[in-house]
């Protein structure tokens, strides 16, 4: 068997990753990649079956990818983590000194939030109540929280409370995450308040920058919260050429994350 042996944690979210990217895979398959017995590889899908982040097969396991299906807060930081993390770091170079920046509530947001320590007079609001928390304990920031219903589960605050709070707003910057992007479809998440509320933020913004890692690029969910033109930068961490062309031809700048991108920055306790 070839590959080197992972942690029960990254074996799993390991697993994952290959689901999305290839639909569908074997016990074999998975066993040989990961290193690890075609039992081990049966109780993790068995599991993951039971998180329902997967659907277990007969021999092996296909993607849940329902259109109104999403995962919780949680489960999604399980998920192409690496690919967040490069993502956030190419992201944190669009930032500079003195900006006013929206971040959206997301897992790939998380991680931008936690590479700021380095910036100066920033602002920074947002709707996801973990993101605020970690802008607290920067050290030269100004937080405000969008007000709103909680959505459980989710950490964010979404609903009429929040947008309304946002249309006396202005930001540099607006990071946005996404459930999905397609050149048919634009920007997708499978919650209508959600769309709302992102919605609301991408008025607020005098540049939008979309992060997407490459697992999300060619899916739809339910709803649509921004088309192509009102996206412009695309930040992800792999894009094929005919997809990048296509985004680049609409006038979005692609900017794909390298190799070595993720090392992470502490944020002060």
């Amino acid at each position: 068997m070839a590959g080197e042996a992972l942690s029960f944690q990254e074996r799993r979210t390991r697993i994952l990753e290959l689901v999305r990217q290839r639909k569908k895979v074997t016990v074999n398959q998975l066993s040989e990649i990961l290193n690890v017995s075609p039992a081990t590889v049966r109780g993790d899908l068995r599991d993951l079956d039971r998180q329902r982040l997967l659907i277990r097969t007969h021999g092996g396991a296909i993607e849940k990818s329902r259109a109104s299906f999403e995962l919780n807060s949680s489960k999604r930081s399980m998920v192409n983590l690496a690919a967040k993390q490069a993502i956030a770091a190419a992201a944190e170079k669009l930032l500079e000194d003195g900006d006013t920046i929206l971040l959206d509530t997301g897992t790939t947001t998380i991680e931008l939030a936690k590479r700021l320590v380095s910036l100066r007079e920033l602002t920074v609001v947002t709707n996801d109540l973990e993101i605020a928390l970690i802008a607290e304990g920067l050290p030269d920031a100004e937080v405000v929280l969008l007000g709103g219903s909680i959505r459980k589960g989710y950490h964010c605050t979404v609903g009429p409370a929040a947008t309304r709070m946002t249309h006396d707003l202005r930001v540099d910057k607006a990071f946005m995450a996404t459930n999905s992007l397609s050149p048919d479809a634009g920007a997708t998440t499978p919650d209508l308040q959600q769309a709302e509320t992102k919605k609301a933020m991408i008025a607020m913004a005098r540049k939008v920058i979309l992060l997407c890692d490459s697992s999300k690029i060619g899916l739809e969910s339910f709803v649509r919260f921004a088309d192509l033109d009102q996206i412009d930068v695309l930040v992800t961490e792999r894009i094929g050429d005919e997809m990048r062309t296509v985004f680049e031809s609409q006038g979005i700048e692609v900017v794909v994350a390298q190799e070595g991108e993720s090392q992470q920055i502490a944020v002060p306790e």
